[in-house]
Parts: C-alpha cells; sequence; structure tokens
C-alpha cells in the first residue's frame, strides 16, 4: 500500500528525510525503508569529511536512524561502535525512539584511491575490526552484542549481526551517493525481517527479489522515495505501512551535560588544570562544539569536591 500525504498537506511540506515501518507477508515481514539524505549532508558538513569517510559515516548514521527506530519504547537508546585497524579507525553513532541520530568518525580526513570496482573503498577504510550494538533500554547496565567486521561494508556487517547476536534472518542494504563536489547526493538504506513463521517459500521468493534489486542510490537518483522502493520490493506480499517518522541529525549536548564531564575528572586532574592552562575546553565529538569553562568556574568545583 502506498502512503499519500493527509488531507491538507502539501508533497512540499512532508520532511525530506524520513523513515516507513512496513508489514508484509500477512505480519510474517517487517521492513524499515529511510531517505536520509539531508541527515547525512549535515554531519558531512559538521565533520568536514571526505568522500570515503562521508560514505562510512553516512551508511551507519542511516542504519542507526532506522534501528534507533525499531526500538520499543520512547527512552530507549541505541550506540553503534565500529573499531577497525583500517586508516578511518572507527564510527560512532547514538541514534533514538524518534530517529533523531548523531554520529563521527575517528579520522574524517582520510584519503584513499577507490577500490578495484571504482567506487568509494569504505572496506578498505575501515579495515578488520569489530561491530558493537549497544542498547540502553532502562535497565541497570546497557544490552550490547558484538560482532566481527565480515566485509566492511557495514550493511553484511549488520546482516551478519542480526544473524547471530539476534537470531533474526535480517536484509540490510544502506547506500550512500557523493557527488563531485564532494556534497552528499543521496543517502538512503532498507532493514527487512523475517518473523518467526515465515513459510520457506517466501523467503526464498524473497531472496531472489533482493539479488535482483537494483542498488539503492540508483533508485533515488531516478526518484524514487521509500514508500516507491517499499511497493518495489514488498508489494507482491501484500505491504502495508504502519507507521512513519522524521528523520534529523541531533546532539543534545549542553553546558551542564558538558559540565558532569569536567566534574568527574577529578580534584587532582582539576587543579593540573589549573596549573597548567587556568581554563578548560571540552569537545563534543557529535556535533563539532566546544564548550569553555574558565578559572572561576573549575575554582568552584573544587570547592564543591571539598
Amino acid at each position: 500500500m502506498l502512503f499519500f500525504a493527509p488531507a491538507g498537506k502539501k508533497e512540499h511540506d512532508m520532511p525530506k528525510d524520513y523513515i516507513i515501518h512496513a508489514s508484509a507477508a500477512d505480519g510474517m515481514m517487517r521492513a524499515f525503508f529511510a531517505v536520509t539524505t539531508d541527515t547525512v549532508s549535515e554531519a558531512v558538513k559538521i565533520h568536514n569529511t571526505t568522500p570515503v569517510a562521508s560514505a562510512a559515516l553516512g551508511r551507519l548514521l542511516t542504519a542507526g536512524a532506522i534501528m534507533g527506530f525499531m526500538q520499543k519504547n520512547d527512552a530507549d537508546q541505541l550506540t553503534l561502535i565500529i573499531r577497525g585497524d583500517g586508516p578511518l579507525g572507527g564510527l560512532v553513532v547514538s541514534a533514538g525512539k524518534d530517529a533523531t541520530v548523531k554520529g563521527y568518525a575517528y579520522n574524517p580526513d582520510v584519503e584513499l584511491p577507490l577500490s578495484r570496482q571504482g567506487k568509494l573503498d569504505v572496506a578498505g577504510a575501515l579495515g578488520k575490526g569489530y561491530l558493537s550494538v549497544i542498547r540502553d533500554i532502562g535497565l541497570k547496565t546497557p544490552v550490547s552484542g558484538q560482532t566481527e567486521l565480515v566485509t566492511g561494508e557495514i550493511a553484511e556487517d549488520l546482516t551478519h549481526y542480526f544473524a547471530n547476536s539476534e537470531q533474526t534472518p535480517t536484509a540490510v542494504a544502506l547506500g550512500v551517493l557523493i557527488d563531485r563536489d564532494c556534497s552528499v547526493k543521496q543517502a538512503g538504506g532498507f532493514i527487512l525481517q523475517l518473523l518467526p513463521g515465515c513459510p520457506e517459500e517466501i523467503a526464498g521468493e524473497l531472496e531472489d527479489k533482493l539479488a535482483e534489486f537494483p542498488p539503492l542510490t540508483a533508485l533515488m537518483e531516478q526518484g524514487k522515495r521509500p514508500e516507491d522502493i517499499m511497493h518495489m520490493l514488498l508489494g507482491e506480499f501484500g505491504c502495508t505501512e504502519i507507521d512513519r517518522s522524521e528523520v534529523n541529525f541531533s546532539c543534545n549536548c549542553t553546558y551542564d551535560r558538558v559540565s558532569r564531564v569536567l566534574i568527574g575528572v577529578g580534584r587532582e586532574e582539576l587543579n593540573k588544570i589549573l596549573e597548567e592552562d587556568g581554563e578548560a575546553t571540552l569537545h563534543c565529538h557529535f556535533c563539532g562544539k566546544d564548550y569553555n569553562f574558565d578559572q572561576a568556574y573549575i575554582e568552584e568545583i573544587l570547592k564543591q569536591t571539598m
């Protein structure tokens, strides 16, 4: 079923970046389709990433937005961490149930030649390493899972994670198209899962469909939106849209939040800061903001910790 804008809303009033949650095959499949071009563009602008770093970060941001939206409760938080021995070093992405997402690359300045296929070499930039998925769902300690990077292409690594850590047959597709001027031309992705009880014949039909499915960015270049791609992939299985959410790059850092980090460093380190610098500057890796704390503020912290 295709989505139509509610009465009174024109197409240009709808959010540019959004996720669709769909169901298909009489509830035996669930799927999430997203366009994230503006969100990834914002991250690229903030972090001034090179094309290969933009592609890598954009893929994980898209996955994070979708997986954040997949969570059950409004307060749930998701963190995706990739650590690799390649020149990019790794990636960190955090997302909430409302599909707000933030992230950064360890080395946003990495430069690499194109891969043998003539594409941005995300796998080469990440190298060998691992993917961690951390869920804060209100328990005493977050729930986490980890898997080795299978290909470093991120979508395949997440597919492997879902199959091995969550025992859920999953197809993940992520795409980021970088323009000649290094801007983000297209970005999006989907995550599709087979639920318990899904007949093998339906699973086989879907596998065949996925094997022949065009690249996401190629479809997006043709003007296809998430609902179009949903219908192309799942139309024959009777797909129905259940819900949708806007996607935004957003960081929740504040002066008060960052100051807690300073408070937590301890008296010895605070005295050292006063002696050597007289002030402190803390940097938020997610949004790039700097927070300055002058001598008077640090001295006040010391008084409170006596």
